[in-house]
């Protein structure tokens, strides 16, 4: 039985939503409250017991290399300081896992990224995972989902339910249980990119977490482009529901989109609550917080 060892992490996109905010910086490492967007998804994977990691960049996405690789001037200065509890902060990030790196040169959509990185998945069955959906969960969403796969041995697709008026926004699934009165898990039969309103065949979404096997290569070559001269995923895992099953996991946990502006905004605010240093402070803040001010 193949076991899910390994996780890319697409990160060569532009970060146009955040513009100037990325104009010179990674959107990849904006910060929500004290670690950059993609830890987060890092520390998932980590969590998960995935072993081998391959972020996919692009040009001026070197901040990311940089992030979880060793320090030394830094770690020096913080060593020769006492400041022990930020050096060992530091350390943690470069010594939590090895990751390789691959660039894709041209931004031709996701299909196209995960293409780029098809020799360093070695014919295996890997994860994928978005850095903008930061999902917070007891048991880590990946690793949920590499449960189901070993149960089933074939690709699961990360789902979550939205309000109808929200459908378009979304890859949407055509799905049915997989078996009787199961609520978390479907066998997907067609998917639909942004769904004009009223026509979406549910309201399960999908987001930003998938499993894949080796055969989603193949097909995205026979996909080839789509819209905007794009290789997309969606249109590669479509292709693959005419040789083979793939399912739909409706995951445990809240799903924030950090990669849209408000969601970021709102992210930052949880993530802060939660903190145990900041929470206090931020809860008070917000409590006392005179919103006819603005």
């Amino acid at each position: 039985m193949a076991k899910i060892r390994r996780a890319l992490f697409p990160a060569a996109g532009l970060g146009t939503r955040f513009l100037p905010a990325t104009k010179a910086q990674p959107k990849e490492m904006l910060p929500l409250v004290d670690k950059p967007i993609i830890q987060y998804a890092v520390e998932e994977a980590v969590r998960s017991g995935l072993e081998n990691l391959v972020i996919i960049t692009g040009r001026g996405k070197n901040a990311i290399e940089d992030h979880f690789d060793v320090s030394y001037e830094l770690e020096k200065i913080l060593e020769e300081r006492g400041k022990s509890e930020m050096l060992n902060l530091v350390r943690a990030v470069s010594e939590m896992v090895h990751i390789a790196y691959v660039r894709q040169k041209e931004a031709l959509g996701l299909g196209h990224a995960i293409m780029v990185a098809r020799d360093l998945m070695n014919d295996e069955p890997f994860a994928v995972l978005l850095g903008d959906d930061v999902i917070v969960s007891e048991i880590p969403c990946i690793r949920q989902m590499t449960d189901i796969y070993d149960r089933y041995q074939t690709s699961v697709v990360a789902v979550m339910e939205v309000p109808e008026s929200e459908t378009g926004r979304y890859g949407i699934v055509k799905a049915r249980p997989v078996t009787e009165g199961e609520e978390r898990l479907f066998e997907i039969q067609d998917m639909v990119e942004k769904p004009p309103h009223g026509t979406a065949p549910s309201n399960l979404a999908i987001i930003g977490r998938y499993i894949l096997n080796p055969s989603i290569f193949k097909s995205l070559e026979e996909t080839g482009t789509g819209s905007g001269g794009e290789i997309q995923l969606t249109d590669g895992i479509r292709r693959l529901l005419g040789s083979e099953r793939v399912l739909a996991y409706k995951f445990q946990g809240k799903r924030h989109d950090a990669g849209d502006k408000l969601g970021f905004l709102q992210a930052t605010i949880e993530f802060a609550l939660m903190n145990e240093e900041l929470g206090p402070s931020i809860r008070s803040y917000l409590k006392n917080l005179n919103l006819d001010s603005f």
